[in-house]
């Protein structure tokens, strides 16, 4: 089954399914909390191992898959492998801070004005990395830092999902939020962090605001 981080259909799914509907459905891409991971550029490679799972995949495509899984793998490995400092950076025409922290190929990459011919003439061993490798592994490189917030920002969702939900919390108090979800929240009355991310609409945004308006009522309750 496809889950919330697999798919848009699934993020659709388990809307319709857990929390149900008020009003027509529209699948609005901030409804997904991993969205950043839920691109065009990557379905194959994150469906197709699915597919695989389900025996719906024929063993030449199979295959493919894993050749270009291996071989995705191995030019990153390359590219974070090389490293340079700034200042033999800037002298190869490619503009970094001078903080004096090395920086990866991979790093190096994930800037739009960095050329794959440029790390080739400073790492030879990268010519071996073919355009379409180079131009996933450009794209792959620009969301990394994103994606490591990204999956930090869910795992302190993870650890706050059991905290409670004051019964007498004034949702209107909280700035930020929508007046869509205000009502919404002040209706269904959520008696945990988990109840009010299934509620229809809910964001990771908006989470972190009843997140914040909790802690705020907990230190003000304990001075």
């Amino acid at each position: 089954m496809l889950g919330r981080a697999d798919a848009y259909i699934g993020v659709m799914i388990d809307d319709l399914t857990r929390t149900g509907v008020t009003e027509p459905y529209r699948m609005f891409t901030s409804r997904a909390e991993f969205r950043l991971s839920l691109r065009a550029d990557n379905a194959d490679r994150r469906l197709t191992p699915l597919a695989m799972e389900f025996g719906i995949v024929s063993r030449s495509r199979a295959e493919r898959f894993a050749e270009g899984e291996a071989g995705f793998l191995a030019a990153r490995a390359a590219l974070e492998a090389a490293t340079v400092t700034p200042a033999e950076a800037n002298r190869l025409g490619i503009a970094v801070n001078q903080d004096g922290r090395r920086r990866s190929a991979w790093q190096l990459l994930a800037q739009n004005t960095t050329e794959p011919d440029r790390l080739v003439a400073m790492f030879p061993e990268l010519g071996n990395i073919d355009p379409n490798t180079f131009a996933r592994a450009r794209i792959e490189a620009s969301y990394d830092v994103y994606l490591d917030r990204q999956k930090k920002d869910q795992e302190r969702l993870r650890k706050d999902e059991a905290r409670e939900i004051p019964a007498d919390l004034d949702y209107d108090t909280i700035r930020g939020l929508s007046n869509e979800l205000r009502q919404k929240l002040a209706a269904r009355r959520p008696g945990s962090v988990a109840d009010a991310e299934r509620i229809d609409g809910m964001t990771p945004a908006a989470l972190a605001l009843v997140l914040l308006a909790i802690r705020r009522g907990s230190i003000a309750n304990v001075a």
